[in-house]
């Protein structure tokens, strides 16, 4: 709850803004790195504009025009709230969706989705472009909350416990649901403070303990060894796979019950996609893994079980060779078969 970085930044559009709070010049783009979850007012002559995924609150105490300062006002009590998701029940948890429906406005995106997520399994939700799998994906650990307009029906529950409960720290739930997007979002950190950047928000490990931590997991997803001379570095200095990789390495970090990839090998070459994959597999044991992809060979390779999603509907779900090589559903089959996708 604290300020880690500020800089002048020239290439604003790489900033992963649900981390940021900025103000902005005529050409200069202002970062405060902070913790999202301590903000929520800000008293200054020069106005920031918030872009956070949780609310606390905060206050500038020096606005000027080359930097913002922001001194956070702690919590009277970092006890969670009632009703809080903290803990789970066992080496994996179980992830479930009953009749979910998501909109923005009053446009909805998906209806009427039900889906169970086993302990110890990876599911793969397939698909077209727009057919709703990424949305379905981020309701999982509440990413959509901030979205304009956003509004979803139905209940999503981990371990039996509706994450969208009244009193549910959503923090905490993206805590125990991590996520890996599409594209590499990298923190305007080091290479090795991006890896404990979860770690040290949700104060998991002692000072001394982060740059072993960065260490195992910067092995456990195979960047050791391009980056152990250069911790210091700037992720952004990486190639975009690295990035990912790097991404993914910060995600494992914080130990998430659940996790969250969205096409998350769209940006390796098929040597780290291949290592990704058995990465993967690796970790069944103790993770619920669900990854989105328009891969019809990776899901086959990773996925025990299969999800088909058409125009905001699931149309059918089974193990993945049954989905992928006798599909009951028309859809599932010509997208299957290449006719549609």
């Amino acid at each position: 709850m604290f300020v880690i970085w500020t800089k002048k930044l020239r290439h604003p559009e790489r900033l992963p803004t649900d981390h940021c709070v900025f103000t902005q010049s005529s050409r200069t783009v202002h970062l405060a790195f902070v913790r999202c979850s301590v903000m929520k007012q800000v008293r200054a002559t020069t106005q920031p504009t918030f872009s956070g995924s949780d609310i606390g609150s905060a206050t500038v105490v020096s606005p000027n025009p080359t930097h913002v300062v922001i001194k956070p006002q702690m919590p009277a009590s970092t006890s969670a709230p009632a009703g809080s998701v903290l803990h789970g029940t066992g080496p994996a948890s179980t992830l479930l969706a009953r009749d979910v429906a998501v909109g923005f406005g009053s446009r909805a995106v998906l209806g009427g989705v039900a889906l169970d997520f086993r302990p110890q399994t990876i599911t793969a939700l397939l698909g077209p472009t727009g057919s709703g799998k990424s949305t379905f994906l981020r309701s999982l650990n509440r990413m959509n909350d901030k979205v304009k307009g956003f509004w979803q029906t139905g209940t999503i529950t981990l371990d039996a416990q509706d994450i969208y409960a009244s009193g549910v720290d959503p923090l905490v739930v993206r805590r125990r649901v991590g996520m890996v997007f599409q594209r590499p979002n990298p923190f305007p950190l080091s290479i090795r403070d991006n890896v404990v950047a979860g770690v040290r928000a949700h104060r998991l490990a002692k000072r001394s303990e982060l740059t072993g931590i960065a260490e195992h997991y910067l092995r456990l997803v195979g960047l050791w060894s391009a980056v152990a001379d250069r911790l210091g570095d700037s992720p952004f200095r990486l190639s975009g796979g690295q990035q990912q990789l790097l991404c993914l390495a910060r995600a494992l970090a914080i130990q998430p019950d659940v996790l969250l990839l969205d096409e998350p090998t769209s940006s390796l070459d098929p040597v780290s996609t291949e290592a990704v994959e058995e990465l993967l597999r690796q970790l069944v044991p103790s993770l619920t893994m669900v990854i989105v992809t328009h891969n019809l060979a990776q899901a086959r390779r990773v996925a025990d079980k299969t999800a088909f999603f058409y125009d905001g509907r699931l149309c059918e779900v089974g193990e993945t060779a049954q989905v992928l090589e006798a599909p009951t559903h028309e859809a599932t089959a010509r997208f299957v078969t290449g006719r549609i996708g």
